[in-house]
């Protein structure tokens, strides 16, 4: 299933993280995990927050791909299931309209 992964950092934690090294490394390690086909990185709500969107398997997976954010970031983590517009149309047209 195609997923919106949002992670919102806590401020202090994620600038001891860019002190140390260690957001950069947290960041692309995320990304070589979920292959994601599309990632941003912005502020939402004043704190450093990253979006991705990716192919999850498998709702196990959640722990793994999140953990990460929670330990080093203090981070909110939330996961949305979306669609594309060809997962939209095809849903559409299940509906037999």
């Amino acid at each position: 299933m195609r997923v919106l992964f949002k992670a919102e950092m806590d401020t202090e934690r994620s600038n001891e993280a860019i002190r140390n090294g260690t957001l950069g490394k947290l960041m692309q390690s995320s990304m070589e995990q979920v292959k994601p086909e599309a990632a941003y990185f912005t502020t939402d709500h004043g704190h450093r927050t990253c979006f991705m969107v990716f192919d999850m398997q498998d709702s196990s997976q959640m722990p793994a791909i999140a953990e990460p954010f929670f330990l080093e970031l203090g981070a909110d983590i939330t996961y949305t299931p979306v669609m594309n517009p060809e997962d939209l149309q095809k849903g559409l047209s299940a509906l037999g309209r």
